[in-house]
C-alpha cells in the first residue's frame, strides 16, 4: 500500500523508459562509428597487406624493371581478392630507390570514398577518403 503523503518525485515507474530514450541514440551513435571504422580500417590493412605481398613479389625480378612488371602484373591479377579492395580505384607507383635500384618503392592510393561508411549517420566523424600506404623493400644484388 502507498502512503498518502508520497509525491511523484518517489514514483520511479517508468524510469527504465526514459533511460532507454536518453542513452539509446548515444549508444547507437558509438555503435555506428565503431563499425564504420572497423570497416576502414580493415580496408586499409588489406591495402597494406596487398602491398607487402606485391613487394615481395618483385623479389623475383632480375633486374628493376622485371620486378617493377612483376608487381604491376600481381596488383593487376590479385587486388580485387582483397577484403573490401576494387582495383579500379586503385593508384600505384613503383619506383627504385638510390641510383643503383636496389632498393624498391611501392605506394598505394586507394579512393576510398565508395565504402559503404559514408552512407552512415552523416554527424559521424569519418576519415580521410584517401587511403595511403607505402612499402619498401632491398633487392639483393647478384
Amino acid at each position: 500500500m502507498r502512503r498518502r503523503g508520497s509525491t511523484m518525485l518517489d514514483d520511479t515507474r517508468g524510469a527504465a523508459v526514459i533511460e532507454f530514450a536518453i542513452l539509446t541514440p548515444v549508444f547507437l551513435l558509438l555503435m555506428t562509428g565503431m563499425l564504420a571504422y572497423a570497416i576502414y580500417f580493415g580496408t586499409a590493412h588489406a591495402l597494406q597487406q596487398l602491398a607487402a605481398d606485391a613487394v615481395r613479389v618483385s623479389l623475383a625480378g632480375l633486374t628493376s624493371q622485371e620486378s617493377r612488371d612483376l608487381v604491376e602484373a600481381y596488383i593487376r591479377n590479385n587486388a580485387s581478392s582483397y577484403m573490401l579492395i576494387d582495383e579500379r580505384r586503385l593508384v600505384r607507383t613503383v619506383s627504385a630507390i638510390g641510383n643503383d635500384g636496389v632498393q624498391m618503392r611501392l605506394v598505394l592510393r586507394y579512393d576510398a570514398s565508395a565504402l559503404p561508411i559514408w552512407n552512415l549517420y552523416p554527424p559521424l566523424p569519418l576519415p580521410d577518403d584517401e587511403i595511403v600506404t607505402a612499402t619498401t623493400i632491398r633487392r639483393s644484388v647478384l
